[in-house]
């Protein structure tokens, strides 16, 4: 990583990753809001399960096609106009769900808000892949540890806000995506290193025969395989933040006003996780984090399945919440460096394609979770709680993400 003489950091790849840590902590808040209120929404339309688990199937269809026209934007200008878009779209949507009045105006704000979660979701995973190339060494868990920091104070806007009808009222947590748009993000073109211009060497100019330049080939099958751990990991936090709320609420009588509980210990455990995850790869290695992520996050799943109150619940949440923190930055960092950082174009169009694992994973968390636990949902945590396992096979193909003292 290039650094200047002192051992800082230069600062424009220090503005660089607090702009994507702002976009990944908006995108946190925004859909943290949501997914602990759906007890709320549940009541404000008289929506059953199945009629949820419908919306959130178009939610995560849409978000999936925002992923797609991500890439295509960000190839012909930069991710850092993909964000900002992302924003606009998502401050619109979000102010339209929560001011509605008819279902049908509902729905439409939910569907462009779902848009909007595939365009931010694949470009500030863009911008954080291509800071951590800057900085040349595993930075990913702590930039979604924004995320999850957004996601804490979602939670805990809705727990001070409990009694807080859906309407205008909530209409200031529009302000931030706004915010957003005047972040100095990193363009598509590699950010300058000063001290490097300053002491690069002069090199005579000696014509050269014209060479056809070799690319690499994007080894997309093993990219798959890194996809698949993104995909379990998905399918456990979309269970987790979207029907624990609803679990807590429905099946284990938790009081009304501490249904968010199932979320915010899972955010607080993740956030701490994925704070310490930098050390953590650095120190021992992507493939020796995962593997026990597997083993501990199938544990806590059973916890969650056969708790027999609401307060061990909780405990489960919150267990599970450290267990599977670093499984998706870590994804996206080995899809990163698979990728490689010599061409930011290359870089960006694998990640937005990476990026469509993601709803994937939460179409079995929100949309066969809640299918499946129609009429009890211990069953529906209970399909997370078996699949989690296969990430302890799959660890072996993060070798790929070298620790910094390895550089």
């Amino acid at each position: 990583m290039p650094r200047s003489a002192a051992g800082a950091v230069p600062n424009p790849h220090r503005r660089a990753r607090l702009a994507a840590g702002a976009a990944l902590f908006v995108q946190g808040l925004l859909f943290i809001s949501l997914t602990t209120r759906l007890p709320q929404i549940q009541r404000r339309w008289d929506l059953d399960e199945l009629a949820v688990s419908g919306l959130l199937l178009m939610v995560v269809l849409l978000a999936g096609l925002g992923s797609v026209v991500a890439e295509l934007v960000a190839h012909r200008a930069s991710s850092a106009v993909v964000v900002r878009l992302g924003m606009l779209v998502a401050a619109g949507g979000f102010a339209a769900l929560l001011t509605a009045t008819s279902f049908e105006v509902f729905v439409t704000g939910l569907a462009a808000y779902g848009l909007a979660l595939g365009l931010v979701d694949a470009s500030s995973n863009m911008q954080a892949v291509t800071v951590e190339h800057l900085y040349g060494r595993p930075i990913l868990p702590s930039f979604h540890a924004f995320w999850t920091a957004g996601g804490i104070a979602a939670t805990l806007v809705t727990l001070a806000t409990a009694d807080v009808p859906l309407g205008p009222g909530l209409l200031p947590l529009t302000v931030l995506p706004l915010l957003a748009l005047f972040a100095p993000f990193v363009t598509t073109d590699p950010l300058p290193d000063p001290d490097a211009a300053a002491h690069a060497p002069v090199v005579p100019v000696v014509p050269v025969v014209p060479v056809v330049p070799v690319v690499p080939v994007v080894p997309w099958r093993r990219i798959a395989l890194l996809g698949l751990a993104m995909v379990l990991f998905y399918m456990v936090d979309t269970a987790a933040t979207t029907w624990g709320p609803v679990y807590l609420d429905t099946t284990l009588n938790a009081p009304s006003g501490l249904t968010a509980l199932a979320t915010l210990p899972y955010l607080v455990a993740t956030l701490v996780a994925r704070t310490l995850g930098d050390g953590l790869v650095d120190r021992h290695g992507a493939v020796w984090l995962l593997r026990g992520s597997g083993v501990v996050a199938a544990a806590a799943l059973a916890v969650i399945v056969f708790a027999p109150s609401w307060g061990v619940a909780v405990l489960g949440f919150t267990l599970l919440g450290a267990a599977v923190a670093t499984i998706a930055p870590l994804s996206f960092s080995a899809a990163g460096a698979l990728a490689g950082s010599s061409d930011p174009l290359k870089v960006d169009r694998v990640v937005a394609r990476f990026n469509q694992f993601n709803y994937v994973g939460a179409l079995l968390g929100a949309v066969l979770t809640g299918v499946v636990g129609a009429q009890n949902l211990r069953i529906g945590f209970a399909v997370p709680m078996v699949l989690i396992l296969g990430i302890i096979p799959l660890a072996a193909q993060f070798s790929v993400i070298r620790r910094g003292r390895d550089r």
